[in-house]
């Protein structure tokens, strides 16, 4: 089932209190359990957007899944992709994090603040 997420920077040395102002909002493929879906990502791949939000910029991709795992991709090719840590493991249910390896090489964990 595609649902909608949102996941927010969460407390660290970079974001104290983390913050709302920075993060990702996603149309993810999801098991009923929140995990992803790679039965139905393949269905309704198109489907899958990604909105990122880091203050004033954004960004628009799509979730892909490849020999690596899920990523976030953003141009086509890999040089930019943004790997989901452990992303077959992860679940995106409210209140759990995900850890995402950005375009800068850093690895954030972010706080999964809404399901819809």
């Amino acid at each position: 089932m595609m649902r909608r997420v949102r996941l927010e920077v969460a407390r660290s040395h970079e974001f104290p209190e983390g913050s709302n102002e920075h993060g990702y909002e996603m149309v993810l493929p999801l098991t009923p359990e929140g995990r992803l879906d790679r039965e139905e990502w393949a269905k309704r791949r198109a489907d899958a957007a990604i909105r990122r939000f880091w203050g004033a910029a954004e960004s628009r991709g799509r979730l892909k899944h490849d020999r690596r795992g899920w990523s976030l991709d953003f141009v086509p090719g890999t040089a930019d992709d943004e790997v989901i840590f452990k992303g077959d493991e992860h679940r995106f249910v409210a209140g759990e994090y995900v850890s995402i390896k950005e375009q800068d090489g850093v690895t954030r964990t972010f706080r999964v603040a809404e399901v819809r």
